[in-house]
């Protein structure tokens, strides 16, 4: 076994998934006010641009991974209709639960699975979507995860991959003050935990940037992937095809 990175800290890898797991146990609670306060609501509508580009049909069978407080299953729900079937799943059980009972309270039950995206307990080519919205970057292994999605994809079926990435050169300075100074003491306030902000932070800068990323999901199963900046690359959303 080698070290990977949790934010700037070299561990062991095999601590890596528990250190995670303990900062979403932490902000779970809290999870989505602080989403809206740390992007100013914006992480609405990056959601909402990665729901129209997945173009999910009725009938479609989609897997969401790092799926939450259920943002994207509860959206992808509404478009398969009863012929369909959203999978919703996270590697943490609180965050889970949170969204197991916020899709319940929308009038939503769906199949929802604890387990880690680099070992998925379902059948190959099973699904016409995978979508993973910032939780790529918390995965020790992102190539075996990204393997793991293109084999429970059906041939011609895409993965979405949302996520924090590298920010146009103009903002990096600003940004890094925000992400370093305000988030943390904005995560103190709020959810009682300046550290799991700071990990955030910090986890952002050791993530794949765009063209990165995109050149690791076509070694992984992808034959074809574009990605599109949002807020000036502070996200981007990849969009893959298994070929």
């Amino acid at each position: 076994m080698g070290t990977t990175h949790f934010g700037f800290q070299a561990v062991d890898e095999r601590d890596k998934a528990r250190r995670v797991r303990g900062v979403f146990d932490s902000v779970a609670p809290r999870y989505d006010l602080m989403n809206d306060l740390m992007s100013g609501g914006l992480h609405r509508l990056w959601k909402a641009a990665t729901v129209i580009a997945a173009h999910v049909r009725e009938g479609d069978r989609v897997l969401d991974i790092a799926g939450g407080t259920g943002d994207l299953a509860l959206a992808f729900a509404k478009q398969v209709g009863a012929s369909g079937e959203v999978v919703h799943t996270d590697i943490n059980e609180a965050m889970l639960r949170t969204g197991r009972d916020r899709l319940i309270d929308r009038g939503f039950v769906l199949p929802t699975v604890v387990c880690d995206a680099e070992q998925l307990p379902f059948a190959d080519g099973y699904f016409d979507l995978v979508s993973v919205a910032f939780g790529l970057r918390n995965m020790t292994h992102k190539e075996r995860a990204i393997a793991e999605m293109a084999r429970v994809l059906k041939d011609g079926g895409r993965l979405l991959v949302l996520e924090f990435s590298k920010v146009a050169a103009p903002l990096r300075k600003i940004y890094d003050v925000y992400s370093f100074q305000v988030l943390p003491r904005l995560g103190k306030w709020v959810a009682g935990d300046a550290e799991s902000y700071r990990y955030l932070a910090e986890s952002i800068r050791m993530h794949p940037g765009q063209e990165e990323l995109k050149a690791l999901m076509q070694h992984h199963g992808f034959g074809h992937v574009d990605f599109h900046n949002m807020t000036g690359g502070v996200v981007a959303l990849h969009v893959g095809v298994k070929c």
